[in-house]
């Protein structure tokens, strides 16, 4: 490859990945959900503040104006020091979910009482795959907040209250590896 095509590759590059974050419109020219082009971003980052590190209290995800990361993000708020969730072993996970600019909840296992969780097989796509990879990696005893952009959620088509090409945020409590 000659220098110039080189020198023209990178910008290029930069300019498709750009895209492939987010896109400025939704469907019929109305505002995307995350109408922000994304950042690349480190995968793991500090817990804000205002996420509780009580895991007897429902955690709120608060809202930004931040441009939201273009890949997954995880801030663990709680370091649990249990067993593990790897591939392959069944959990329990209390979750809220939220939108990402609004901090809104669109979904909770809180909502249906204080001990339901969600059983998923780490690695059986049970969930959408930002969900399991937060999961991964997580002990008994920890909560952690995840930023999922929508590549891997519901994607462009979104599902029931979620809009396509949402970013979504959870804060997910593991409270069983089985």
């Amino acid at each position: 490859m000659s220098r110039r095509a080189a020198l023209l590759a990178v910008p290029t590059a930069l300019v498709l990945a750009l895209t492939a974050c987010g896109d400025e419109t939704a469907e019929g020219g109305a505002a995307a959900p995350t109408s922000q082009a994304c950042e690349t971003r480190a995968e793991t980052a500090d817990a804000p503040d205002e996420v509780s590190t009580d895991m007897s209290e429902k955690p709120e995800v608060p809202a930004t104006d931040a441009a939201p990361p273009c890949g997954l993000q995880v801030s663990d708020v709680v370091v649990g020091d249990g067993a593990e969730a790897v591939q392959g072993t069944a959990v329990a996970v209390k979750y809220v979910g939220a939108f990402y600019e609004t901090g809104e909840e669109f979904d909770s296992s809180w909502s249906r009482g204080a001990d339901e969780t969600l059983p998923v097989r780490v690695g059986a796509g049970q969930v959408i795959p930002g969900f399991e990879q937060a999961i991964t990696g997580m002990q008994v005893g920890g909560r952690r907040m995840v930023t999922i952009p929508s590549e891997l959620g519901y994607g462009p088509t979104g599902q029931g209250p979620i809009p396509g090409d949402a970013t979504l945020v959870f804060v997910l409590d593991l409270v069983e590896v089985a």
